[in-house]
């Protein structure tokens, strides 16, 4: 097999060591030397060091959690790195070692057999780290809000049956109001703001439980994590303003898009960066984003359509995006949602308008266009005598007789 690189290594990275292996190609001779690093600065800075006195030219390092990272900033510039995807590159069973690992990632540089992953520029390194930490804050208020609602269920509060957001403007004066040690449910009620559809008979009614004073102590130390948790989130969102400054006719690009806000732009953008160029087509987006139906079939059997594994990021960003578009009226998003649920089911049909929205964002970003919306008519237009057939059918199976004429244009 040919050698594509004489001079490379491989590199085994755990959270505290890095297992080298330089393999040299001498007068057709392969030398394989190995050694261990630690993880640490000098550790790192002894390895750079070691790699170009072997005088490699390019090495390569599984993307094992975040371990790589450090490894990959210290050594990034002195040398041709290659992140590799741990199961595509794993060894034979039974000779499994940390040294065998390291020299068989340099086996299979040198031969150009490993298929590089991309590693984002460090704006977008940001970004994402940012984005993700964001959508974990909100889960986490998410939790506490549905621990509010439990410890007021078990009170005997029915607050949350009549409130749909238990942390808005009367849903958060009545918390508060509890958790001073109120508990007349006329007091209670007169809380009510504007906007509240439930009559304040039914509020006055739904109040009449009895809170321990344990159960404040709960509510007391939920509500303080929510604004703890809100507080650390508009930081977090002032920050990726910042960063995406330089980038803002991205964002306003996305935005025009049907169902895509500020925030899942800024998501997208994290995700996927400011160069869609790095996917050949929109097909490779939208499967790195696992929108796409998996290819698992044997002896001419299709046994499973299951979505692949992908961006678990990107993709719940897009199919939330996607329940949005999907009820913007007059739009050719929810008609493609209409057309394919009733054939597919919901499940399937939003994910296929998930998979059309980061299609046009692929194509958007690269030609920098806005969105163009082609219609809820496009399918009836791109199938007009298919459809013509179809409803003729319907009619004759109603026993009505129907001759069908071209209308002059």
């Amino acid at each position: 097999m040919e050698v594509m690189y004489r001079r490379c290594a491989g590199l085994d990275v755990h959270q505290h060591t890095v297992m080298a292996c330089a393999r040299v190609v001498d007068k057709h001779k392969v030398q394989q030397e190995v050694e261990t690093f630690q993880t640490t600065v000098k550790g790192l800075a002894a390895l750079r060091s070691w790699l170009q006195g072997h005088g490699c030219t390019h090495a390569a390092l599984e993307s094992t959690g975040v371990y790589w990272k450090p490894v990959w900033q210290a050594l990034e510039g002195s040398l041709e790195l290659v992140l590799a995807n741990a199961h595509e590159v794993r060894n034979l069973p039974g000779r499994k070692s940390d040294v065998n690992d390291a020299m068989w990632l340099a086996d299979l540089l040198a031969h150009g057999l490993i298929r590089g992953s991309f590693v984002h520029p460090g704006t977008v390194q940001a970004l994402r780290e940012l984005s993700r930490t964001r959508t974990q804050l909100r889960r986490e208020v998410t939790r506490h809000t549905q621990r509010i609602q439990k410890t007021l269920e078990s009170a005997g509060l029915k607050l949350t049956g009549l409130i749909s957001d238990v942390l808005g403007v009367t849903g958060r004066a009545i918390l508060e109001a509890l958790i001073a040690g109120e508990s007349d449910p006329e007091t209670l009620a007169q809380l009510k703001r504007q906007g509240i559809k439930a009559s304040h008979e039914q509020l006055r009614d739904a109040l009449q439980g009895r809170l321990l004073e344990h159960q404040r102590l709960l509510l007391r130390l939920h509500l303080e994590q929510i604004d703890a948790l809100d507080l650390a989130t508009r930081q977090i969102e002032t920050r990726m303003a910042e960063l995406l400054d330089p980038f803002r006719d991205c964002v306003e690009l996305l935005k025009t898009v049907p169902g895509i806000q500020e925030t899942t732009a800024r998501i997208i953008l994290a995700e996927i960066g400011f160069d869609p160029q790095r996917f050949p087509t929109a097909g490779h987006l939208v499967s790195w984003a696992g929108l796409c139906p998996g290819s698992d079939e044997s002896a001419g059997k299709r046994r499973s359509t299951r979505l692949r594994k992908g961006n678990r990021w990107l993709r719940t960003a897009m199919i939330q995006a996607a329940w949005a578009a999907s009820r913007k009226k007059d739009s050719y998003l929810q008609a493609l949602y209409h057309r394919l649920r009733a054939r597919r089911g919901s499940k399937k049909a939003i994910v296929a308008v998930a998979a059309s929205m980061l299609t046009s964002i692929y194509f958007m970003l690269q030609r920098q266009q806005e969105y163009a919306d082609l219609g809820p008519a496009h399918f009836d237009q791109r199938q007009r005598d298919r459809v013509a057939r179809r409803l003729i059918r319907r009619l004759e199976e109603l026993g009505l007789h129907v001759e069908a004429k071209s209308v002059a244009a």
